[in-house]
């Protein structure tokens, strides 16, 4: 299993649900009611697939290995910017999720703080994919030692293959496929 063909994958996933939140926004300015549901489940991807799962990959793995292989030839700053992007776009949401209540609870002012938070959310993440699909992933695939790449492609594989990795994958796969057609997005 070739663990940045993985990453890379997931981000194709991920750029999906961003245009669906694009499309969700959109929806929103042209007058059409705050989908309340589809971000709820929207912000749910995010957390688990997104973050969690995407995000904890490269954070626990790819960077880890990075930082320890590669900190002596680039330093410390590329593997920090992701860590800091990652760590924005996780208040992007959390404010995301703020706006949704308070709108919610009637305010509907709030729809402002709902579509800057989604499109700054979206913005952030499909900037950050651009980064790392061409430039940290592929300065890893060059200059990570190829003992470093074996190991994390075996780290991968046993991850990927948990049942629960195995469940999340499909719920969330599922999700952008019933959401892309709703929105035909």
């Amino acid at each position: 299993m070739n663990s940045i063909d993985v990453l890379v994958n997931e981000h194709n996933n991920i750029k999906r649900v961003l245009k669906i939140i694009r499309c969700l926004c959109v929806n929103m300015v042209e007058g059409n009611k705050v989908e309340i549901d589809d971000f709820s489940k929207i912000i749910d991807f995010i957390r688990n697939y997104a973050d969690k799962y995407h995000h904890g990959k490269e954070e626990e793995m790819l960077f880890k290995y990075m930082q320890e292989d590669l900190s002596s030839d680039i330093g410390e700053g590329p593997v920090r910017g992701m860590f800091i992007e990652h760590d924005y776009a996780r208040s992007f949401i959390m404010n995301l999720e703020i706006a949704i209540k308070e709108y919610k609870n009637g305010n509907t002012e709030s729809k402002v703080d709902i579509i800057a938070n989604a499109i700054g959310y979206a913005n952030l993440l499909n900037n950050h994919i651009l980064k790392e699909d061409n430039v940290i992933y592929k300065y890893a695939i060059t200059h990570l030692p190829k003992k470093t790449i074996n190991k994390m492609n075996k780290e991968f594989e046993i991850l990927e293959q948990k049942q629960e990795n195995i469940e999340k994958r499909k719920k969330y796969i599922d999700l952008i496929e019933n959401l892309s057609k709703k929105y035909n997005c």
